[in-house]
């Protein structure tokens, strides 16, 4: 089993000031490969202003010459390791234990491995989170022990991809594909022409998708 690497708390990038932010629904960005914690906080301005958003770094430096941090280490496009990606996800899991518990409800989004350490951190505690936006990521092949209960509780699930995304191997995305609906209210959208990247279109999508989770918001799964 690896063992989780702690998230740097003083490398997060936070939306509003302390006592701004208590009480009120947390989303946590957790940015792709390469990138770091000031990568997605430029998407706060359209996201819903009732959210505090914090966008984490991930703890990881990929091989010199790439710039950035990564959540988990890619020796190839076949070879991501899922014990590495569980690993990350724990990681954040105690993360937020440590940062998240003046939050009513909690929800992720993440960007490429970013969304694959959200989804696999969903599945280790499906109670925790209350959603999470999925954009141009995928689901970890295998299984945990707690997939019947998320599965169960079906939380909300946005998955935005394009159709020219050649970063996520074909077959992860068919995984992604079959697994998601059996165990997850998903919704979503394939935008024609989007390459590894995020669109102005999908960000609207995702923005109507927040505003859908706030309006829903009754202290249910994700609840502090």
């Amino acid at each position: 089993m690896s063992t989780p690497t702690p998230l740097d708390a003083d490398a997060v990038l936070w939306s509003a000031d302390p006592g701004d932010r208590d009480g009120r629904p947390l989303l946590v960005l957790l940015h792709g490969y390469g990138a770091d914690e000031r990568d997605l906080f430029g998407l706060v301005p359209y996201l819903p202003s009732e959210l505090a958003v914090a966008a984490v770094r991930a703890p990881l430096a990929p091989p010199f010459p790439a710039p950035g941090y990564s959540w988990y280490p890619i020796e190839g496009l076949e070879t991501r390791d899922p014990a590495h990606i569980t690993a990350a996800a724990r990681g954040l899991i105690a993360w937020t234990d440590a940062a998240a518990a003046a939050h009513r409800t909690i929800g992720l989004l993440g960007f490429s491995q970013g969304s694959a350490v959200a989804l696999q951190a969903m599945r280790l505690e499906p109670a925790r989170f209350a959603f999470a936006v999925n954009l141009s990521g995928y689901v970890t092949p295998g299984d945990l022990p707690r997939d019947s209960e998320l599965a169960e509780l079906r939380p909300p699930v946005f998955w935005g991809r394009g159709t020219n995304d050649d970063v996520i191997p074909d077959f992860l995305v068919a995984h992604t594909t079959e697994w998601l609906p059996g165990h997850v209210e998903l919704s979503g959208r394939v935008y024609p022409g989007l390459s590894h990247s995020v669109s102005e279109q999908e960000l609207a999508d995702v923005r109507v998708f927040l505003d859908k989770q706030l309006a829903q918001d009754d202290g249910g799964p994700g609840s502090a």
